[in-house]
């Protein structure tokens, strides 16, 4: 009987002396990576003409705020479509009937037209990111024109147009 006791007794000393031995370790290292891709928003505000009188020998005009925010440091490029009609002469409609009008990056009739940079539109309307968190300090104007010369013959109604404003980066 003293076996069975004895057995146990030199198992638990055992286990006590493999305890206080020292423990072998090894170690490794990894990388950590992310990727921040370049990534802008745009986002852009009605522009209204409000009333436009044919009898009125000069020209209405109207703004609207273009918004945009990159990653940082990332070149941008903002494109306007040219809507119903041509850069030339952009169209407002009413059912069939036009009330021309454009779209220039300054204030006066001679600026440029702003467009999509073809058929002597200018898209050269552009910045750099400060960071999508970060306000842009620099939001961009569009002028819009309706020349009176151009639309002595409008009909009375309620005309409108959609453009599309695009951020390139």
């Amino acid at each position: 009987m003293r076996k069975t006791h004895l057995i146990p007794l030199v198992a638990a000393v055992g286990l006590a002396l493999a305890g206080t031995a020292q423990a072998a370790t090894k170690t490794t290292t990894f990388n950590v990576t992310a990727t921040v891709n370049a990534n802008c928003f745009i986002s852009a505000g009605n522009l209204s003409f409000g009333n436009f009188d044919i009898n009125d020998v000069t020209d209405t005009t109207a703004t609207s705020t273009i918004n945009v925010r990159c990653s940082k440091d990332t070149p941008y490029t903002v494109l306007l479509s040219s809507g119903p009609g041509s850069f030339a002469a952009r169209e407002m409609l009413n059912g069939s009937d036009k009330l021309i009008y454009n779209l220039h990056v300054g204030s006066g009739a001679s600026d440029a037209v702003w467009g999509d940079g073809v058929g002597g539109t200018t898209a050269t309307v552009n910045g750099t990111g400060n960071g999508v968190g970060v306000a842009q300090q620099n939001p961009h104007t569009v002028h819009g024109r309706i020349l009176a010369a151009n639309n002595l013959t409008a009909k009375p109604g309620a005309y409108s147009a959609t453009i599309t404003a695009t951020v390139s980066y």
